[in-house]
């Protein structure tokens, strides 16, 4: 496993904990001491970012690459991204949070199915912090597998349904953020995974209505949203986020459900396979079931395609 740092600055103990972890997994890291670089609130420079990553998907030994962590800084390695590098060389990337930038870049760039799952320093340093099942079916190339409420017990239903598409998305502050840029998200036939961390509903309704006006969920044919830790109201005020989703979405008439914990959770971090067919059902509980593999051998690889 290669382990880079494209955003925030990495905590060392958590660190060398997901190493702990990995190596109890069966798996190694490979990583540059200068992952530890810290410059503002960047783990170093952007050019040290940018080279890391290249040489993560350049080195034939590295089969799968984990970022340490999010934060904030994704963003500034976009326009120095070597694309025809990465393109040749496929690999799982592996990430949420701010990495939603470079998952979704890769995905409407190259082709490329990516990861969003847990990462080094904030999820496999936790006892509770992946889950296997969904880790292992990704990385290994299952051709079919399904999240149902036993693997997230927090899934509800907020407009029933089923539909079938593309699964795309990640962190929603980071997606709206693409928007008028040459990054723009590219969400048609898709269904639309949504997570974020300690927003305000209020703010969630104002990033979901952005979303709307700027054509993105036109042709969306399903939406799950994460867990939201710290998203919901206090009970005081007398509504829940889930009623706020509704009031905002519900016009949309497709399925939708809430509380897939992958991205920012509380406990076992659901690994999403980013550009692969799925199908959301949404009835009393919900399911999202997986219908094609994320990974297949190298040989089999067109464009970036599946990695």
């Amino acid at each position: 496993m290669g382990i880079v740092a494209p955003a925030g600055p990495v905590n060392r103990q958590q660190f060398e904990a997901g190493v702990l972890a990995l190596r109890q997994l069966g798996l190694s890291a490979v990583f540059s001491e200068s992952v530890f670089d810290r410059e503002l609130y960047f783990a170093g420079g952007v050019q040290r970012r940018v080279d890391e990553l290249h040489e993560m998907f350049r080195l034939p030994e590295v089969k799968a690459i984990i970022c340490a962590r999010g934060g904030y800084g994704s963003n500034y390695l976009l326009p120095h991204l070597n694309l025809g590098l990465i393109a040749k060389n496929p690999k799982i990337f592996c990430g949420y949070s701010d990495v939603t930038t470079l998952l979704t870049h890769f995905h409407d760039r190259l082709g490329l199915v990516g990861f969003h799952g847990p990462m080094l320093a904030k999820d496999f340093a936790r006892p509770d912090g992946v889950h296997l099942k969904s880790f292992s079916f990704a990385s290994s190339g299952q051709p079919r597998w399904m999240i149902t409420y036993s693997d997230s017990p927090s899934m509800e239903s907020i407009c029933k349904g089923e539909a079938e598409g593309k699964l795309y998305g990640g962190c929603l502050s980071l997606l709206v953020a693409s928007l008028g840029t040459p990054y723009e998200i590219q969400t048609e036939e898709t269904i639309l995974f949504l997570e974020d961390l300690g927003e305000w509903p209020y703010r969630i309704d104002r990033m979901l209505m952005h979303l709307k006006y700027a054509g993105k969920l036109e042709k969306v044919r399903g939406i799950v949203f994460g867990e939201m830790l710290e998203c919901s109201p206090p009970a005081e005020w007398g509504y829940t986020l889930q009623q706020a989703i509704a009031r905002v979405l519900g016009d949309l008439n497709i399925p939708i459900a809430f509380g897939l914990r992958s991205g920012h959770v509380s406990a076992e971090n659901i690994t999403l396979p980013i550009g692969v067919q799925s199908r959301l059902t949404v009835a009393e509980t919900a399911t999202l079931e997986i219908l094609e593999a994320a990974t297949t051998p190298r040989s089999e690889t067109t464009k970036a395609g599946q990695n």
